[in-house]
């Protein structure tokens, strides 16, 4: 290839680029309804969490990407505690073609922003008088993977539905 040759294909295929801007949390829930009789319990705690996110195009090139943390804690069928963490960042993403994309936005994205919810979520639990809890690593590729084969499925079920014309 010739010189001219190799700064056309440059030209052709956008440079992919991931930058950081800034990592904060938007929103902090923590609530303790059943307390002070709560800690008279056993602490024998049903937890559930619940981990999404969401990415929000704020102009060319730059994202939002909201990963939210909703821990409930009960004993004895009481609310021992509910936190809500929305962990944000914004992000720098460009050059990458749709499904690049999307996996950037939501399992790349989502990874880094974890720690940083895990630790508020901590935070908030002590603060609350309460065993400390530290959520497991999650594992994003393997969530955004299963949603775009539920996502498939619900395009494959929909397009099996739609009356055919002849």
């Amino acid at each position: 290839m010739s010189e001219n040759e190799n700064v056309g294909a440059a030209h052709a295929a956008p440079q992919q680029q991931f930058g950081i801007q800034r990592i904060y949390t938007k929103d902090i829930s923590f609530e303790t309804p059943n307390t002070p009789t709560i800690f008279t319990t056993k602490w024998e705690p049903e937890m559930n969490v619940e981990i999404n996110s969401t990415a929000t195009l704020i102009q060319e090139g730059l994202y939002e990407v909201v990963l939210r943390l909703t821990i409930t804690a009960k004993v004895a069928e009481q609310t021992a505690y509910l936190v809500e963490v929305k962990q944000a960042g914004i992000f720098n993403v460009s050059g990458f073609d749709e499904s690049g994309l999307g996996h950037m936005l939501h399992s790349f994205c989502p990874n880094i922003l974890f720690p940083y919810g895990r630790e508020v979520v901590s935070d908030l639990v002590t603060r609350g008088s309460f065993p400390q809890m530290l959520l497991a690593p999650v594992n994003f590729d393997a969530i955004y993977a299963q949603h775009l084969q539920q996502r498939a499925k619900q395009a494959e079920a929909e397009a099996g539905a739609a009356p055919s014309i002849h």
